[in-house]
């Protein structure tokens, strides 16, 4: 076997592709897998177009055999995470490989050499270009479809390859899946969230249409970034990034399953659930056509299974009766449409871990563990 590395030339139209269609030859015959959208991935890859770009730097390099494209990686550098956490390290991210060590070996060498020549001294990953690209490694529930591109599928023997090269385990992000039937506020949450709403102080505003949405859109934005200023994977967002996330959330949005929540008319938590669209993306096979977006629309309609894949309360308002009814109107916005049977709770960190265990305390199951790793090189 003659293994060659190579970087991706973005201006390159066959090397782009090559690149972004690898992962449709892997698992072209795997009903878990769900394709993404070709030109989401190629967005990825135009450092004019992302807003990445516009603090940091990424580096894209495929393996062939003789030619054969065997495998492929992402290797980036996020300034501002750096900054705010006064860390060295380098992430990795759209990691794909056939089975064999020496591929993954050769690709994972030269994204080390790539982050040492910058000054980086550790790696971690897979961590993508935005908040909503999914994270880890998947190393359970492999039986279970992948939620739409909010997460990422891979083949078991990924976890070997990882380990066999020295990472170890940073977070897990857990999902769990809920039925309508079974999720349920205990009744002593019930009576708190009933307490809060009383008082007047907290609101949650409910979206009949997108338009309405939209007009809020900025203000989910900015307080997503807020929100999460704690948590394990936190940058600023600019307001590119910001801009980017709200026209992404946009798309797959159905008014009815997002909620705000004010204190004093500030917007200080936020709900985002969203319909799962996976049968219709695999049936597009990541193509966008006029029948494609019909079909998409359909899905909107048909689909009985629906993501919460977004929840949060600015931190000084968690323990004033916010999350309480954040979780008060998760359960309501499940339960309250007949159309909606399964649910996924997509990818909660384990170092949310008082949400973790409220969210199974409610009936959630964890059913998927994607595995975020990390490495000193």
């Amino acid at each position: 076997m003659m293994i060659s590395i190579e970087s991706v030339d973005i201006k390159s139209r066959k090397q782009i592709n090559d690149y972004v269609n690898f992962p449709f030859m892997l698992y072209g015959e795997v009903k878990e897998w769900v394709p993404p959208f070709i030109s989401d991935v190629k967005l990825m890859l135009n450092p004019n177009k992302h807003p990445f770009y516009e603090h940091s730097d990424a580096e894209f390099f495929v393996a062939r055999n003789n030619g054969e494209l065997v495998g492929r990686i992402a290797v980036m550098e996020n300034k501002p995470f750096n900054k705010v956490h006064d860390v060295k390290k380098a992430q990795f991210y759209l990691f794909d490989c056939i089975e064999d060590q020496t591929v993954a070996n050769a690709l994972f060498s030269r994204a080390f050499e790539w982050s040492n020549n910058r000054g980086l001294d550790t790696i971690v990953g897979p961590k993508g270009f935005s908040a909503f690209d999914g994270y880890g490694i998947q190393i359970e529930g492999f039986e279970h479809r992948q939620m739409m591109t909010m997460m990422n599928y891979n083949f078991p023997y990924y976890k070997t390859l990882i380990e066999e090269i020295g990472f170890e385990k940073d977070v897990d992000f857990v999902s769990c899946y809920v039925d309508s039937k079974n999720f349920i506020l205990p009744e002593k949450a019930q009576l708190v969230a009933k307490k809060v709403r009383e008082k007047g102080k907290f609101e949650v505003i409910s979206f009949a249409t997108k338009k309405d949405l939209k007009k809020w859109a900025w203000r989910i934005g900015e307080a997503y970034n807020n929100t999460f200023i704690n948590n394990w994977e936190y940058y600023p967002f600019t307001k590119k990034e910001i801009k980017f996330i709200v026209d992404n959330l946009m798309v797959v949005a159905d008014p009815q399953l997002i909620k705000i929540i004010t204190y004093d008319e500030k917007v200080v938590g936020f709900l985002l659930a969203f319909p799962d669209l996976s049968e219709a993306l695999q049936r597009q096979k990541g193509k966008i056509t006029p029948w494609g977006i019909i079909d998409i629309m359909r899905e909107f309609k048909k689909t009985n299974w629906v993501s919460l894949n977004g929840a949060g309360v600015l931190p000084e308002f968690q323990g004033r009766g916010g999350n309480i009814l954040l979780y008060d109107e998760l359960v309501k916005t499940f339960r309250q449409y007949d159309q909606y049977i399964h649910g996924e709770l997509t990818q909660v960190a384990e170092t949310a871990v008082q949400m973790r265990k409220d969210l199974i305390s409610m009936g959630g199951k964890p059913y998927k563990n994607h595995r975020v790793y990390i490495k000193k090189i």
